[in-house]
Formats: C-alpha cells, sequence, structure tokens
C-alpha cells in the first residue's frame, strides 16, 4: 500500500528542509520527485545530486509559485515529458513575524501571495489534470498556527487557517473524481530556517508548552506527506494532520 513506482511527485520549496525530506521519501518508495523552488540553479543541483546519490531519479524546475505563467510553463513540461502528475505537495511557504497593529500592507500580501494564493493556483492548475485522470493525491503543509495563534504570527495564522479551510473545500469538490486532498499541520520544525528562529530562550519556553518538550524534524513531516500520498491513505480526505508533540490538545 505504500508503493508510489514511478509516479510522477511535484514538491514546491524542495530544495531543502520539509520540502526536501519529502523527495526524498517519496523517491525512497518509488515516486519520480520534482523538485520546484526559487532556489539558484547550483543549489537546485545540489538537492538533485543528493536525491540521485539516494539511488532516486529526480528532477527540478526553478519555479517563483507566486507567478501563474512560470505554474503554467512547469505544469505543461511535466506533462509532456510524463503525461501524468500524481502528487502534489504545497511546502513551500514564508514566515514574516510582526505585531498586528505594526504589520506592513507589503508582508501581509507577500505572505498571502506565497503561503495560500500559490498552492490554490498549483492546486488549481494540477487538481485540472488530476480530474482527467480520475485520481491524485494533493498534499498541503498548513501548520499548528492555521489552528491556533501565536504572537505576532497575524499574517501567517490567517494564510495557515486558509489552506486548512481550501483543503476541505478542494477535498469536497474532487472526492468524485478519485482526488485525495489533506492537509499536515507541523509544530516548529527544525530545518535550517526553524533552527535559526527558534534558538536559545524563546525556543526553551516554546518547548515548554508541547507536552512532547520538543520540536519535529523535517523527515517526521515527511512521513506524514508518505502515507497521505499512498494508497494507505486512499479513504481519509479533508483532514488536517497535526504533528505539533500535543501543542494543539491543551
Amino acid at each position: 500500500m505504500v508503493d508510489l513506482k514511478n509516479q510522477i511527485a511535484i514538491i514546491t520549496g524542495a530544495g531543502r528542509g520539509i520540502g526536501f525530506a519529502t523527495a526524498k521519501i517519496l523517491g525512497l518508495y518509488g515516486a519520480i520527485p520534482i523538485i520546484c523552488d526559487v532556489l539558484s540553479e547550483s543549489e537546485l543541483a545540489n538537492a538533485i545530486n543528493a536525491l540521485q546519490s539516494n539511488g532516486i531519479s529526480a528532477y527540478s524546475y526553478q519555479v517563483d509559485v507566486t507567478q501563474k505563467d512560470q505554474i503554467d510553463d512547469m505544469v505543461q513540461n511535466v506533462m509532456e515529458k510524463w503525461g501524468q502528475i500524481d502528487i502534489l505537495v504545497n511546502n513551500a511557504g514564508v514566515g514574516m513575524l510582526d505585531d498586528a497593529e505594526n504589520l506592513s500592507e507589503e508582508i501581509w500580501d507577500k505572505t498571502m501571495a506565497v503561503n495560500l494564493k500559490a498552492p490554490f493556483m498549483l492546486s488549481q492548475i494540477i487538481g485540472r489534470e488530476m480530474i482527467k485522470q480520475k485520481k491524485g493525491k494533493i498534499i498541503n503543509i498548513a501548520s499548528q498556527a492555521g489552528l491556533i495563534a501565536l504572537d505576532k504570527h497575524v499574517a501567517y495564522c490567517s494564510s495557515k487557517a486558509g489552506i486548512i479551510g481550501m483543503t476541505k473545500v478542494l477535498a469536497l469538490e474532487w472526492a468524485e473524481y478519485g482526488i485525495n486532498v489533506n492537509a499536515i499541520a507541523p509544530t516548529v520544525i527544525l530545518t535550517e530556517l526553524g533552527i535559526k528562529a527558534w534558538s536559545g530562550e524563546v525556543g526553551e519556553a516554546m518547548k515548554k508548552k508541547i507536552p512532547l518538550r520538543r520540536f519535529g524534524y523535517p523527515e517526521e513531516v515527511a512521513a506524514a506527506a508518505l502515507y497521505l500520498a499512498s494508497e494507505a491513505s486512499n479513504l481519509v480526505t479533508g483532514e488536517t494532520l497535526v504533528i505539533d508533540g500535543g501543542y494543539c490538545i491543551q
């Protein structure tokens, strides 16, 4: 039930962090990961080389997911090469923080463009192909911030709450086409950026609020994505899988 052999998986923001870990685990289970990221060509090449060193056939596209024409070109190229898209992981995101009374319009707009509008555009464009195929798996990386309030996170929390709402609607509308749409809501994950943002006293204070008293690792989110991408989750749709060490149960 966890066999993704020759399935085409598009993962955004997959040059590093959660996206890279997801590309790796999907590839190890047989999928062909397509890395989409705004990173430089050399950084993307490094990511592809790392996957290939693990025996994974992987490809990359330099894509700004806020630009619809770039998404269209990428999808068209993938369809021309493989004729199918089986899995979409909407992982790319930004997190820019400030007090609600001081948050700039620029930060609000960029957060919504990357965290909410881009996943919808990708889901809509790729969803049309999945509808034709009568099958597909869409996985949206949300956050515990979409379920609870975090200080100075008004734009981020709003965007991730939007992702959870979008996930439910797409799951409802596309269930008849055999498309499963789910979300994952992690706590702080120890990516390169996560380590920088949550080091020192602020991190220790946050961990005290988590019943398991620790942050997560990219591989733990990737493992959840593997489940949701596989046939093991065929009866699961419209759900948000929370991976937060118990933070949201309090």
